[in-house]
């Protein structure tokens, strides 16, 4: 009998839209380093350098007419950490993440850090598994509909760091975002995110294949609230 482990890393794979020819790799890549003394950290090395030319290709493709300041500020945005962390927990790798108990006590499975680099250590496995192509399809796959919600006069920064830095520019609390609904099967799955930013009277939602992405759009508008609520204010 498969183990409820496993039934949650066969859906991660649908989520993700890969399946492993080598299910060791994935399980390395979900392996942190006080759990076993095989674990991710080489393959998170890795898939950082695959995920960085990824998004690099799919940037530079995508926005063909603006420069490389702008490129650069928009590929750190969407490699760094607390992007990551975000896409990880939308694809729901903390329940998938094996820990040692100290770890696991001290609240390892929601470390923006720790499913960071388990991320990109997937990235490294796929790469590993099945080559470059693979891996940067994925990476493409997981990332197109987050480009749909980035503004070029912005300099490449998302909707919701945009708005995160015009509230702490008037020294307000963050937003507050919600799952709504979540809808369709494990691979095509649909999330509609909630946006609340009190202090304005905000309330916005917004809809994507992915939680980041449906938060990317719920952010989007209410970022474009709070501006016309604040040039009025």
């Amino acid at each position: 009998m498969r183990s409820n482990w496993e039934i949650k890393v066969d859906l991660f794979c649908n989520r993700l839209g890969y399946q492993f020819a080598k299910s060791a790799l994935l399980h390395e890549a979900l392996t942190h380093r006080s759990h076993n003394a095989i674990h991710n950290e080489r393959l998170e090395f890795l898939g950082d350098s695959v995920l960085n030319c990824a998004v690099a290709a799919l940037i530079f493709k995508r926005f063909r007419d603006i420069p490389e300041g702008q490129l650069s500020l928009l590929r750190a945005s969407m490699v760094n950490q607390k992007a990551l962390f975000e896409m990880a927990m939308s694809l729901e790798m903390d329940q998938l993440i094996q820990l040692g108990e100290g770890e696991l006590k001290s609240g390892g499975r929601r470390r923006p850090s720790i499913l960071a680099d388990a991320l990109e250590a997937v990235f490294g496995a796929i790469y590993l598994d099945n080559g470059f192509a693979q891996a940067e399809a994925v990476i493409d796959r997981l990332y197109t509909p987050a480009l749909e919600t980035i503004d070029r006069s912005t300099h490449g920064k998302d909707p919701k760091t945009l708005l995160q830095e015009l509230l702490q520019s008037r020294k307000l609390d963050l937003p507050a975002y919600t799952v709504i609904t979540t809808t369709g099967k494990a691979h095509q799955q649909k999330f509609r995110v909630e946006c609340a930013v009190p202090e304005f009277n905000i309330l916005t939602q917004g809809e994507g294949s992915s939680r980041r992405s449906a938060e990317q759009a719920a952010a989007k508008k209410a970022y474009d609230l709070a501006l016309t609520v604040d040039t009025l204010s």
